[in-house]
């Protein structure tokens, strides 16, 4: 067994790595770009009959189950792109696009500017007893709920959300979705919690609720009713909040991300000074 490894590593060269490598990272975007999807199920379904197909095949002398299997993996290699269609063609307007999202401090900062607009954007909204759905998409992909809303992808600001949620436009009813320092979509449907959490709770609440209940986003929700300003996370609600507050509790549910940018960030700056001295 060892002599059959090393001979087959003896024979790799750059090619070899660099079609590796690249195999790798197509699968690695394929499993990013279904991550948070109703396509997951489906790729964990397909995953399992091609394991159990082939572990049956290889472990009994199955004649015909084994001609059965090598002729329908070719028509499901053709019927991938007309299942993952919506995935696929997400995937190809990302591609289309030109933004890009910078690493170390970049990231960093625009988040920190995010949380800050998105906690002037509630007290404000509090103020004049606007109702409103910010949602803040994590590592959990949104892109079901994206869907049921109308796509914006614009870049975050004050004046984009609370025009957005103003009582007069066409968008107001529904969540808005963000993801890093992007207005991804707006007027999106969310879903309604089922659990009885002993209060009287509004529709707003009861989905924020919903969506952290089976992902992890961070929901921020202003009662139209009493302006009263809310955070749902993992299924939970904290209420009566105010802008410092609210700002502090954001931040301390990013701070692992902030605190990770940052410090990858100094690192490289010193060894960036480090070789200037030397």
């Amino acid at each position: 067994m060892f002599p059959d490894i090393f001979f087959t590593l003896s024979r790799l060269n750059w090619n070899s790595i660099i079609d590796i490598l690249l195999v790798a990272l197509i699968f690695y975007w394929m499993l990013v770009l279904v991550q948070g999807t109703k396509a997951v199920q489906l790729l964990r379904g397909i995953f399992f009959l091609v394991v159990v197909a082939v572990s049956a095949t290889a472990i009994f002398d199955l004649t015909a189950f084994r001609w059965l299997i090598n002729h329908s993996l070719p028509a499901l290699l053709i019927s991938i792109p007309v299942i993952f269609q919506p995935e696929l063609r997400r995937a190809l307007e990302r591609l289309g696009r030109t933004g890009i999202t910078l690493p170390g401090s970049t990231q960093a900062q625009q988040l920190k500017q995010t949380l800050e607009i998105v906690s002037s954007v509630a007290q404000i909204l509090s103020n004049h007893k606007i109702g409103a759905l910010i949602v803040l998409e994590r590592e959990t992909g949104l892109e079901d709920y994206i869907e049921t809303g109308v796509r914006l992808d614009a870049l975050i600001s004050k004046e984009l959300l609370l025009t957005i949620f103003h009582i007069n436009t066409a968008l107001h009813d529904g969540a808005v979705i963000i993801r890093h320092n992007r207005v991804v979509a707006a007027s999106c449907v969310l879903p309604l919690s089922r659990l009885d959490t002993g209060e009287h709770i509004g529709t707003r609440h009861r989905a924020a609720i919903g969506l952290t209940e089976t992902t992890d986003a961070i929901v921020v929700v202003v009662s139209e009713e009493n302006g009263a300003i809310s955070i749902a996370h993992n299924g939970k609600l904290i209420r009566h909040l105010g802008k410092i507050r609210l700002l502090k509790i954001l931040n301390a549910f990013h701070r692992a991300q902030l605190t990770d940018n940052e410090t990858t960030w100094s690192k490289l700056k010193q060894m960036l000074k480090g070789g200037r001295k030397q």
